[in-house]
């Protein structure tokens, strides 16, 4: 017997399908290359902090435990702000609050203290949290539901073109061009290490005042632009609404599928640069690897552009199982392999990273109606992923060597394949075949 989903009969027809939402969808992008680039800085601060402040693995992968963390504190007071002043004004509260963070590197980078950069990068993904728990679900209901993934795919690959600028832009700024080794660190008398720490970390300031600044007239334009209320996909403060996201397996489990994928996709890019700097991988200087790590980006720029296109033919599930099932394939041979090989298998895994958010996020927030935004801080808050992953792939890089710890986003993508082809079924779907 075939039941009908409580919020169903809502969710489609609450928006105007004659309208076009070509220019609000181009600005609310803009957004989306901003926070990718600075997400993706993440992957140079790690080398760059690891040498200032001779730190382990597992100590350096506390930029994105700091990182990332901040996305399970502040999704669902994200969610909520949304349901306060609305999605337009989240925008520009979150792009406010990531130009302090990135403010905040200055005074980090003056002592300089490894604290004071973990606590300026959780700042700064506070911001991004708000941003991506008010844009995302945004750009998912603005339009026509059986096209939100291939939307939210096509926004989300300039996102992944701020990641494919981020290295060389990081690489450049960022990473001195003849870094001493730690041997010769270890080495220097107190005052010269002091000097030095001083002078390496004086390299963030410059990018990260542009950054800044670039982040307040961003907030200040996104402010002025008059984007379309979606009402539909958000209640009030107080407004009573006869559901509950608990009610929602798919979203149950693209919240784990969103944590999984994040922190597969987070540890294979933070660690590529020490990876690449491996004899037996590309014996690569730090600069050179961190270019090579925007091809790892930009493979997921171009495969979300190619996302887009097939997902206008095909169900979402299936093209997210067959790249679930390539990502792996292709983390399994770099961890058997060497050289070349090693390289490149795993700089391809970021074409097939593609487009796993976007699907995942669409799937998983389908058929919520007005607990979009409430669905959409669960999801958000689910990128915590990308804190513990890395972390625990350090620690185990730590005790077995950086090639072989990759063997944790193997498991992460094999959960993904399991949502594609079970977990992603909304409640009309399950009910149906009841």
């Amino acid at each position: 017997m075939a039941i009908t989903a409580p919020n169903q009969s809502a969710v489609s027809t609450s928006f105007d399908t004659g309208k076009s939402y070509g220019a609000p969808l181009a600005t609310v992008t803009t957004l989306f290359f901003m926070w990718g680039f600075l997400t993706c800085l993440n992957d140079i601060l790690v080398p760059h902090l690891k040498s200032i402040f001779d730190l382990g693995y597992a100590e350096v992968m506390l930029i994105q435990f700091a990182f990332f963390g901040a996305y399970f504190i502040f999704s669902i007071p994200s969610a909520k702000i949304i349901d306060w002043i609305g999605y337009q004004r989240s925008m520009v509260v979150g792009l406010l609050t990531m130009g302090l963070g990135a403010f905040l590197f200055v005074p980090a980078a003056s002592v300089p203290s490894f604290p004071l950069f973990l606590g300026a990068l959780i700042v700064l993904a506070a911001g991004i949290t708000c941003l991506q728990v008010a844009a995302n679900p945004y750009v998912t209901v603005l339009g026509k539901p059986e096209t939100a993934s291939s939307r939210l795919n096509l926004t989300q690959a300039f996102n992944s073109l701020g990641t494919f600028l981020a290295p060389f832009f990081g690489g450049i700024l960022i990473l001195s061009a003849a870094p001493m080794t730690m041997d010769q660190i270890r080495a220097l008398a107190p005052d010269a290490l002091q000097a030095y720490r001083l002078h390496e970390a004086a390299t963030v300031k410059m990018p990260y005042v542009g950054l800044g600044i670039a982040l307040v007239l961003l907030a200040v334009a996104i402010g002025s632009f008059k984007l379309p209320k979606i009402e539909h996909a958000q209640h009030k403060v107080g407004e009573k609404v006869n559901d509950s996201i608990w009610r929602h397996p798919n979203l149950i489990f693209g919240a784990i599928g969103i944590f999984v994928y994040v922190g597969a996709e987070v540890a294979i890019g933070s660690f590529l640069v020490n990876y690449f700097i491996q004899p037996d991988i590309g014996g690569l200087t730090e600069k050179m690897a961190a270019s090579f790590v925007a091809f790892y980006w930009g493979g997921a720029m171009v495969g979300r552009f190619i996302g887009s296109g097939l997902l206008q033919k095909m169900k979402t599930g299936r093209l997210l199982g067959i790249c679930a099932v390539c990502a792996a394939a292709l983390v399994a041979i770099s961890m058997l392999t060497t050289g070349h090989v090693a390289m490149y298998s795993i700089i391809l895994v970021g074409f097939f990273n593609s487009i796993m958010f976007p699907s995942i996020f669409t799937l998983g927030v389908a058929e919520l109606g007005p607990l979009t935004g409430d669905g959409s801080g669960v999801m958000i808050m689910a990128i915590v992923g990308g804190a513990i992953i890395p972390l625990a792939q350090g620690w185990i890089a730590d005790r077995i060597g950086i090639h072989h710890a990759f063997f944790l986003p193997v498991i992460c993508y094999l959960y993904i394949l399991f949502f594609a082809l079970s977990g992603s079924k909304p409640n009309s779907e399950r009910y149906a075949k009841a």
